[in-house]
């Protein structure tokens, strides 16, 4: 395993992360002492970068990673969100941004986390009520408290990445990017390098359209939250489908999975960005780990990119209610 400084942090941090949250029952039922089991394998191949958030089982996932860690806190990278709240009318989740709510938030994944401090602390999502300095200053406050090491944004546009890191300098922007979703990747991916952010790109796998294993909504199991993606809808299926069959001549050429090829690919984009691919599976884990063994030259990078161009794929990346509170 390979290992690169997060941003503006002293945090080292693994060439590839493991993303928590389908292990909160979102993608179909999930066993809690297998989901323990994946985090202690991933950490013995070398992957310290664990990404969770309090919305995640709104807390279990934190508390079923706090087990997970312990006697092993010393060998990983926390990454914990805040933001995103419960809506009473049972609706798509508000957000909330607010300097009170954020220093409760942090308490909260504290205890449930069971540890003293926080590797990474991303507001989830920007909250459009709130300045975005008033969120960021009372995480600044956590960072001189001593509960936080580093602070990022998740899902925040450029100008506000450049208001926010006046604040306070941020280690990472986290959002969505894969060869699949690249839009607004590639439009914040110049301002994190201009201010020496790093990039953490969440569903690298396309919510696993790019590993070629979901051929057919019958997939999915029952009560996987993709059955509700505009992604996942029949006609955008297929045609989401056709995009990522493109890439089967290459990945044969180069020895390797589709999943593997999409990873790499990501990879390749720069050393300041680091794909956490989630999964329940150990094997998973060790698939997505031999993409780091292949190869990708300027010629490979330009093929597989041209395969799949930026905004070919059909569908916005969540719900209509949801993709309002996305790229603020």
């Amino acid at each position: 395993m390979r290992y690169r400084t997060l941003g503006h942090s002293t945090l080292r941090v693994s060439t590839i992360g493991l993303g928590l949250m389908s292990m909160s029952g979102i993608y179909g039922k999930s066993d809690e002492e297998e989901s323990i089991a994946v985090i202690h394998h991933a950490i013995d191949r070398g992957i310290n970068l664990l990404d969770c958030s309090d919305t995640y089982g709104w807390g279990r996932t934190e508390e079923l990673l706090g087990r997970a860690i312990t006697g092993r806190r010393d060998r990983v990278v926390i990454i914990t969100k805040f933001g995103q709240v419960k809506n009473p009318s049972g609706g798509s989740n508000l957000v909330n941004g607010r300097p009170e709510y954020v220093m409760q938030a942090c308490d909260a994944s504290l205890k449930r986390l069971g540890v003293e401090v926080i590797d990474l602390y991303f507001q989830h999502r920007v909250d459009p009520s709130v300045p975005i300095e008033e969120t960021v200053g009372a995480m600044k406050r956590l960072v001189e408290q001593g509960k936080v090491r580093s602070i990022g944004l998740c899902e925040a546009k450029p100008a506000t990445l450049r208001r926010a890191h006046s604040v306070h300098p941020l280690s990472a922007v986290q959002t969505e990017y894969s060869l699949l979703y690249r839009t607004e990747a590639e439009e914040t991916l110049p301002t994190c390098r201009d201010l020496g952010i790093s990039f953490v790109a969440y569903s690298p796998l396309g919510r696993g359209f790019l590993t070629g294993r979901v051929q057919s909504l019958s997939d999915l199991p029952e009560g996987d939250r993709r059955r509700e993606h505009p992604r996942f809808r029949e006609s955008n299926f297929l045609h989401n489908l056709e995009l990522v069959r493109r890439l089967e001549p290459i990945a044969r050429e180069k020895d390797c999975t589709l999943g593997q090829l999409a990873l790499a690919w990501l990879a390749a984009q720069g050393d300041d960005t680091i794909p956490i691919p989630g999964t329940k599976r150990k094997d998973r884990v060790d698939e997505n780990l031999g993409a780091g063994d292949i190869r990708l030259g300027p010629a490979d990078i330009k093929r597989i990119a041209e395969a799949i161009p930026a905004g070919a794929a059909a569908g916005p990346r969540y719900p209509e209610p949801q993709m309002k509170g996305v790229y603020l």
